[in-house]
């Protein structure tokens, strides 16, 4: 008997979750999953990885299942707003897992492709609608979608969202959903601009943290390697020629990097792709999908674009770049250790990329163990960007006043005898507009 049983969700869903092979929820299910049966608003706090589109989608398809209404031209009765295409993608696969069986219908619609097949499908009503920002409130523009009869709004990746600068979108997403809605709000972390976007959109939430902020993955051996940026290249050739390296997934600051880096890859002869913003949704698809069919071992990848991708056989985490801001790390690392295996996550690091791992030994609450083993090994990098030992503040010496009380003032570098301030000032005077003068 599966445990999800316990869950008091509806005959025709349990048989369906038995069908599918799930058994047991994970902790974010079974908290939050009798909440949202209750009706309650909630803020979730999870990393990717750990369930939580099932433990929004179950009870949605639960309460439509439990309380169906005729669709209308045009509506949903169910919105889930995401930053990106491939994690858009991801809920729709999930909801097709579920909810096919149900006859629930939906549609899932973002950008970089046509709208056509998106708007037809609209055009008879949703249950449940997946959409990005900017291509939602393009279609609402176009008539195409109202917003008005929404039953159940689920703002996913909330921190994501801000990261990419999708907040204002966000916002005249919310102006157009009804008052009495139930609403979920999901998140990795939680910055002020997200903790303040839950006192306007949610209502008494019920708060479920099911993993403390920004902690790494348990299983994933993490080490750091000092090493000058010219280096970089030829270090990670080295490093995936060698054959405990299965399938790994690099990650690099910037689009154009990453194409760079999957060029380096391919004139070596080791196969490699790379998925970004400025690739088209047919060529990050088909990227994705050599890497999950195994055809290509690397992956090379920017932050925002490998948000919500979940393949789980990756056996490395290979941070080219170190990232900006120290919780990307925490989401980079926890795309390899998944499904109960373990994981390894390497991290070059030159000299200019010092604060970046200062601050996610930090948040981490840990030292990243050094290897010095490499051949492209920088010592002096080393030494220089983290003995990890507290550089010292200066400390202020005090110093004899060059003009001792009852001691005339002298006229030394850096002070003006009194005939060349007055001259400065007749200077400054000559060049004051005269009064009512704009």
């Amino acid at each position: 008997m599966s445990e999800f049983a316990k869950l008091n969700l509806i005959p025709s869903l349990q048989s369906v979750i038995v069908q599918a092979g799930y058994q047991s929820p994970t902790p974010i299910q079974s908290q939050a999953i009798p909440h949202l049966l209750e009706g309650h608003d909630l803020l979730g706090i999870a990393q990717t990885g750990t369930g939580k589109t099932a433990a929004f989608v179950l009870p949605i398809l639960n309460r439509l299942c439990s309380d169906p209404r005729r669709l209308r031209p045009g509506e949903a009765s169910v919105l889930i707003l995401t930053p990106t295409r491939e994690l858009a993608a991801q809920i729709g696969t999930c909801i097709e897992i579920f909810g096919k069986p149900l006859l629930l219908k939906h549609a899932v619609v973002f950008g970089g492709v046509g709208q056509y097949l998106q708007t037809r499908i609209m055009s008879k009503g949703v249950h449940i609608l997946v959409a990005t920002p900017g291509r939602l409130l393009d279609l609402i523009n176009q008539g195409h979608i109202r917003l008005s009869n929404l039953r159940i709004f689920v703002l996913d990746e909330a921190d994501r969202m801000l990261d990419m600068g999708f907040i204002h979108d966000v916002r005249r997403v919310i102006a157009l959903l009804p008052v009495n809605r139930q609403t979920m709000l999901f998140s990795a972390t939680m910055p002020m601009e997200v903790e303040h976007l839950t006192k306007e959109i949610l209502n008494e939430p019920v708060r479920i943290e099911v993993t403390p902020q920004s902690t790494t993955v348990e299983k994933v051996v993490q080490k750091v390697l000092f090493v000058t940026r010219e280096n970089k290249r030829a270090l990670l050739k080295k490093l995936l020629e060698a054959d405990e390296i299965r399938r790994a997934l690099v990650f690099t600051r910037t689009k154009h990097g990453a194409d760079r880096v999957t060029e380096h890859l391919e004139r070596n002869a080791i196969p490699a792709t790379a998925i970004h913003g400025d690739k088209s949704q047919n060529a990050r698809e088909r990227s994705l999908d050599l890497f999950r069919r195994g055809e290509v071992r690397i992956l090379v990848a920017t932050d925002l674009a490998a948000r919500g991708i979940d393949v789980a056989d990756v056996s490395h985490v290979i941070n080219f770049d170190m990232p900006n801001e120290p919780e990307s790390y925490v989401h980079r690392i926890g795309r390899t250790a998944r499904a109960g295996r373990g994981g390894h996550a390497i991290s070059f690091c030159d000299a200019t990329e010092s604060p970046s791992l200062r601050d996610i030994e930090k948040i981490i609450r840990q030292k990243i163990p050094v290897d010095r083993e490499h051949e492209f090994h920088c010592e002096l990098t080393a030494n220089t960007l983290l003995d990890r030992v507290p550089v010292p503040q200066k400390q202020n010496v005090s110093r004899p006043s060059a003009n001792p009380p009852g001691k005339p003032r002298r006229h030394g570098a850096g002070t003006r005898p009194p005939e060349a301030q007055a001259r400065v000032q007749r200077q400054r005077n000559n060049k004051r507009p005269s009064v009512g003068v704009r």
